[in-house]
């Protein structure tokens, strides 16, 4: 049986794919995440037939009841606890870990200024500091900037606390940050945002591992930089989480798709994914990767550094995609002058209470 497959689309993930050449399989989605999750949940609300998929730990509790447990069947001792561990919702394994995305700051050495050690020199430096505009990467720098303030998004029980001067302040300077940035900042996801950095569109952002491989390969590696992400006035913090890999309740053929999730969670299969500039999830994948050279070993060295102590992700909840989206489109308005600051979060935090007081 052909197994049907949806995977992640992007420059950071793509290289990964052609190994799928030497396997009976049919890509039924290969887009973004936001889109892939939409197109994943029609199809699956429609009891369409996905094998195997590409997912998330941050939107895996949202799929759990189309999610196959895979305790027992797939062998996770050589990758990362903590990988493993944020694969886990309610006591089952839903998906395995790909790689681990946390984001550090690149800055190209050949423009205006040094690199913004905090938000606040992000947001008055001479450097251009460039962000997603809109979806999940808005949404996650505005709890970057959230919690490096001092502030949380949601309480110990997973209650929204976002209304606070701590967010009214990250709106401000999301905002103040588009207003020195290109125009179509808006509208740009994470691969929008690599590839202005790289055609010196702006002059520093923050970028997943696999950004590496683009960076590294455009011949830049000498004018653009790796540094600690920005800090906050309370702590400098990186959001973070899993690509992972699942097999859905609609799979029709589970020994297959265990058989190919298998190579895919192989060390060879992360190797691959390493030398793309990935943090892979198999630790002797990565622990193999040497440094092509200075900036390779210092781009390791920041982002071992950022997994360690400034990655922060958000709780597992299965409504938290319902919380991101509504806040995201919010964000966005105040980007483009829409509305203020303060009706922005008290926006958020009204659509939260209404998702999560439903759930």
């Amino acid at each position: 049986m052909t197994l049907r497959v949806a995977l992640v689309g992007g420059p950071m993930y793509d290289h990964l794919y052609r190994l799928l050449d030497d396997h009976d399989v049919e890509i039924v989605v290969h887009a973004d995440h936001p889109t892939l999750n939409r197109e994943v949940a029609a199809m699956l609300g429609n009891g369409e037939r996905i094998d195997l998929l590409a997912t998330h730990s941050k939107y895996a509790p949202s799929q759990a009841h189309w999610l196959q447990p895979l305790d027992g069947l797939v062998e996770t001792h050589g990758l990362a606890p903590l990988a493993v561990d944020l694969c886990r919702f309610e006591g089952a394994q839903l998906c395995v870990p790909r790689l681990i995305d946390v984001r550090i700051l690149w800055c190209r050495t050949d423009r205006r200024g040094p690199a913004p050690s905090t938000w606040e020199d992000a947001a008055e430096g001479r450097a251009v500091f460039g962000f997603p505009g809109r979806e999940s990467g808005l949404f996650g720098t505005f709890f970057e900037l959230v919690v490096g303030a001092g502030g949380q998004l949601f309480d110990d029980e997973g209650r929204p606390t976002i209304a606070s001067p701590e967010a009214e302040a990250a709106i401000d300077t999301l905002c103040r940050l588009a207003a020195r940035a290109p125009a179509d900042l808006p509208t740009w996801h994470y691969d929008q945002v690599d590839r202005a950095l790289l055609d010196g569109r702006i002059d520093a952002a923050g970028v997943w591992p696999g950004g590496w491989g683009p960076i590294r390969d455009s011949g830049l590696a000498g004018k653009l930089t790796p540094h600690p992400y920005p800090s906050g006035p309370a702590r400098r913090v990186s959001y973070a989480g899993c690509h992972a890999w699942a097999i859905p309740t609609t799979c029709a053929d589970r020994p297959a798709a265990l058989d190919l999730l298998r190579v895919l969670t192989s060390t060879e299969t992360n190797a691959l994914d390493a030398h793309g500039g990935n943090v892979c999830a198999d630790v002797a994948a990565f622990a193999a990767v040497e440094p092509v050279d200075d900036i390779d070993r210092q781009r390791l060295e920041i982002t071992a550094a950022t997994i360690e102590t400034a990655m922060i992700t958000y709780p597992p909840h299965p409504r938290f995609p319902d919380v991101e989206d509504a806040g995201w489109q919010a964000i966005h308005d105040a980007l483009r002058g829409l509305r203020a600051a303060g009706p922005t979060v008290r926006e958020i935090q009204a659509r939260a209470e209404a998702v999560l007081g439903a759930s």
